[in-house]
């Protein structure tokens, strides 16, 4: 792989990743409601591992290409989404919530790891985003290296940025209580939002 395919992906992934969804409302959350957004990035960069390891391995395309098991893992996903969405609402949090919350770093972190590992549009880019930047022929890496290559770029972008928004939105809302709590509910209704919206755009395709 050439230096201009890497940085061709990385210009896309970047992109992407960039474009607010249910990832970064689940940062902005989690990071206002602990002591540190670095659990919910980590869930979020392992779930994608997730995707890696099973591009990797060939297995995305067979999960690609059954619809039945795309709906399933579309249900589960966004019915989690709006789960958690739901408990987000009903339950805002602020900055410095005490030793509670920051007890629960493992759980933020599963949290992350089930919504990032679910979400099908984390499978559809490795499924038709990737391919296209993958190249054969004679002296180039073994696919599978590559496909392992792409992945892991894709989780060092989801990483940056993520815990720059994480980090970010800690500092601004850190010291404004009403503000950080008003900002949580946003995160809470987008991730409500995004799974009602997963749902219903799969089931009307059945």
């Amino acid at each position: 792989m050439d230096p201009g395919t890497l940085i061709s992906f990385l210009a896309v992934v970047l992109l992407l990743v960039c474009v607010p969804g249910a990832d970064w409302a689940y940062v902005i959350s989690a990071g206002l409601r602990g002591r540190s957004a670095l659990p919910a990035v980590a869930g979020l960069v392992a779930g994608y591992a997730l995707h890696t390891a099973l591009a990797t391995a060939g297995l995305a395309v067979l999960v690609g290409g059954s619809p039945g098991l795309l709906t399933a893992l579309t249900v589960a996903g966004a019915g989690y989404l709006v789960w958690l969405g739901w408990g987000v609402l009903r339950n805002p949090g602020v900055p410095g919530a005490g030793r509670a919350v920051a007890a629960s770093r493992g759980r933020v972190f599963l949290r992350g790891a089930t919504i990032s590992g679910l979400n099908p549009k984390g499978l559809l880019l490795y499924l038709s985003v990737l391919p296209q930047f993958l190249v054969t022929g004679a002296g180039q890496l073994p696919v599978p290296v590559q496909t392992a290559t792409l992945g892991v770029l894709h989780m060092a972008c989801c990483a940056a940025v993520y815990l720059t928004v994480g980090v970010t939105a800690r500092a601004v809302l850190g010291a404004r209580p009403a503000a950080a709590r008003a900002v949580t509910r946003t995160s809470g209704a987008a991730m409500l939002g995004i799974g009602a919206f997963l749902l219903v755009q799969r089931l009307a395709t059945l």
